[in-house]
């Protein structure tokens, strides 16, 4: 597999916060929605393989339990809602909260 992302693993990503590097998966997962909505499910499939290598960039370090677990469970999560059955019965609506809310944090700074 072709790492997309390998300017921000050689370090890059390293130096945002938790909050900017959630940011960005949030933007590749809302691309994979805009694609999905239009119907165009290639481009969605990117787009998400794209958010879930970033989402690897943010588990690899991670250490604190509490916040690998969630990190995983979202990780397992987005896997279910675009590639499986669902079963979490996870919405495009619960995706936009989710990740707006590192986005707005991340634009304040925190």
């Amino acid at each position: 597999m072709t790492i997309q992302h390998q300017d921000l693993a050689k370090g890059r990503w390293a130096q945002m916060s938790f909050c900017e590097q959630m940011a960005n998966v949030g933007s590749e997962v809302s691309r994979a929605l805009n694609w999905r909505k239009k119907e165009k499910d290639d481009l969605s499939k990117e787009a998400v393989v794209r958010a879930l290598e970033l989402l690897d960039l943010v588990i690899m370090p991670t250490k604190k339990y509490s916040r690998l677990k969630e990190l995983l469970r979202v990780r397992e999560a987005l896997v279910d809602f675009f590639y499986g059955a669902n079963e979490f019965l996870s919405s495009e609506v619960l995706w936009r909260k989710y990740f707006d809310c590192f986005n707005y944090a991340s634009r304040k700074h925190y």
